[in-house]
């Protein structure tokens, strides 16, 4: 994909993470915003996700560590062509677009999150679960600033070094 469209998808998910969190007088817009073109190039470039395979386990991951940016993993994947619910409905009574990811209720959230440093830790249990069942498929994670100070961060990571997981 050439960098000009990257941009545009990019641009698009910022004005729906502005949108989404303004609609809703309520939200984490510069947490969202913040990490726009991250999960650009990861949904658009490097992840194998797609509309045929986002509801299997054969696919690669993506854990929003940092959960209160549910917008903008939201816009992430309505972009990408993966969430289908109107992004109007961000965090109104029984909409599936909470303040934090469920993915109980959204194709394409792979862990529900939302308390600080579980992330990573959740990431690393799926990368380890990879290589144990011999899948190939890499698992991807954005962390927050705040939360790499909780310890379970520092475990996770210090696991993910001890089991070698190259797909983490």
């Amino acid at each position: 994909m050439k960098t000009e469209e990257l941009k545009q998808h990019a641009a698009h998910i910022r004005e729906n993470i502005v949108r989404m969190v303004a609609n809703a007088n309520s939200g984490h817009p510069g947490g969202s915003l913040s990490a726009a073109d991250i999960l650009t190039v990861l949904y658009f470039e490097v992840m194998d996700i797609n509309e045929d395979n986002v509801k299997g386990i054969d696919r690669d991951r993506f854990v929003l560590s940092k959960g209160h940016a549910s917008p903008l993993l939201y816009a992430t994947l309505y972009e990408k062509g993966l969430l289908h619910e109107d992004l109007n409905t961000f965090r109104k009574i029984n909409s599936k677009l909470q303040g934090h990811p469920n993915m109980n209720y959204v194709d394409g959230v792979d862990m529900s999150t939302g308390s600080l440093g579980q992330g990573i830790s959740a990431a690393v249990g799926m990368a380890l679960a990879n290589k144990v069942d011999g899948n190939d498929h890499r698992v991807y994670t954005l962390l927050g600033d705040g939360e790499c100070e909780e310890g379970e961060v520092w475990e996770a990571a210090m696991a993910a070094a001890h089991y070698r997981l190259n797909n983490l």
